[in-house]
């Protein structure tokens, strides 16, 4: 049995994308080793079926942090059973291409989105010149490649004439008949769930609930800017309308996404990471009968313009104050307003033929063979 060694900085608990990547290998016929990170607070990932390991590190983020963890991987690497290592993200790229190319072992790269464009190194052009050095000495090593969208691969040939094949992130087929629900009460929530970090629109979601007095809002995730938003929301008025749940386990989210009456997905244009993203929520929400409210970004309208599952809106101010803010949120409040109003008065019947095409073919069912096709040609 050929062995892939997977490897992801994160601390494995809520990496949908790389569990379902996992799972599909074993069910290929793979042995999969996934190696992460052990924070102080992670909790446990549970029974798989694939080998996990996490290391635990000195530094936790910074230059230091991708520094120490590449060179332990690299390590762990150079001294594991395996046919092939598998880098999840240019942050894991450089000690996968070091340990294949010295062992002479197969290379994969899974690009999660175009990494030296995030908006936390907008503005840092040394640190995006480091990590692109890092793709450019790396990329021409790989067996295979994948990305999560068209826009995303068509970037890559044109940097480094990189073929990319497109595995975009959709979740397995997810079930809704047992979750029937009505959707005429008196309060409805909208739903954000994903990472709380800078330009997801959390903080215009908050401000929007002053004019959208029977609606709550539900932000489930943690990260960067959690803490200060909480804090942030605790003294406004409608504070009780807006819930914090914090990190939500995958399967308790899917039966949360259900219960939703509007899913949201708003970003800010901080680059082509973000304008040529394609959140897994668009497809989470479809999953789960949950029209959706999304910024008008390229990936993310072809879908829903593609499945009918939602609305569009402009992107959000990164300036979070001032008239121009002021009028951002109070339409974002109309809007979600009318969209709400619009999924609820939709006939029943068209609205679960909707959900059903979407359901059909958003998902990871369609996807993993392209990942197994080409895995198992490298391996022929």
């Amino acid at each position: 049995m050929r062995h892939i060694v997977m490897a992801v900085t994160n601390d494995l608990v809520t990496d949908q994308r790389v569990d379902r990547s996992c799972k599909t290998l074993v069910e290929a016929g793979f042995a999969v080793t996934l190696i992460g990170r052990k924070l102080a607070e992670s909790e446990s990932v549970g029974s798989r079926n694939y080998s996990t390991k996490r290391m635990r590190l000195a530094f936790r983020r910074s230059a230091l942090f991708y520094a120490e963890y590449n060179l332990r991987l690299f390590l762990k690497l150079m001294f594991s059973k395996a046919d092939a290592f598998y880098a999840n993200d240019t942050d894991t790229l450089l000690a996968c291409c070091m340990a294949a190319r010295v062992r002479r072992k197969k290379l994969f790269f899974d690009a999660h989105e175009l990494f030296p464009d995030v908006p936390e190194l907008v503005g840092k052009p040394g640190v995006q010149k480091v990590w692109r050095w890092v793709e450019k000495k790396c990329l021409p090593h790989v067996d295979a490649a994948f990305t999560v969208c068209q826009s995303v691969a068509d970037e890559y040939k044109q940097r480094y004439g990189t073929e990319m094949t497109v595995l975009r992130n959709l979740p397995e087929r997810g079930g809704r008949a047992e979750l029937q629900r009505s959707y005429s009460g008196a309060t409805a929530k909208v739903l954000y769930q994903g990472a709380v970090n800078v330009g997801r629109g959390v903080r215009e979601l908050i401000d929007a609930m002053r004019w959208l007095p029977n609606c709550e809002l539900v932000v489930a995730g943690n990260g960067d800017i959690k803490a200060d938003l909480e804090e942030y929301s605790s003294g406004l008025e409608w504070r009780s309308r807006i819930k914090f749940l914090g990190r939500v386990a995958p399967a308790q989210l899917h039966q949360l996404t259900c219960t939703a009456d509007l899913g949201v997905c708003l970003l800010e244009d901080l680059g082509l990471n973000y304008r040529y993203s394609l959140p897994n929520r668009i497809a989470d929400f479809a999953q789960a009968g949950v029209p959706i409210l999304a910024t008008n970004f390229v990936e993310i309208s072809r879908v829903i313009n593609e499945y009918g599952t939602g609305a569009l809106t402009e992107p959000c101010p990164q300036q979070k104050s001032g008239e121009d803010y002021h009028n951002y949120v109070k339409n974002l409040a109309l809007t979600i307003g009318q969209t709400i109003d619009f999924w609820r008065n939709m006939d029943e019947g068209q609205r679960t033929a909707i959900f059903a095409r979407a359901g059909e073919e958003l998902c990871w069912d369609k996807e993993k063979k392209k990942l197994i096709n080409i895995i198992d040609t490298i391996f022929d």
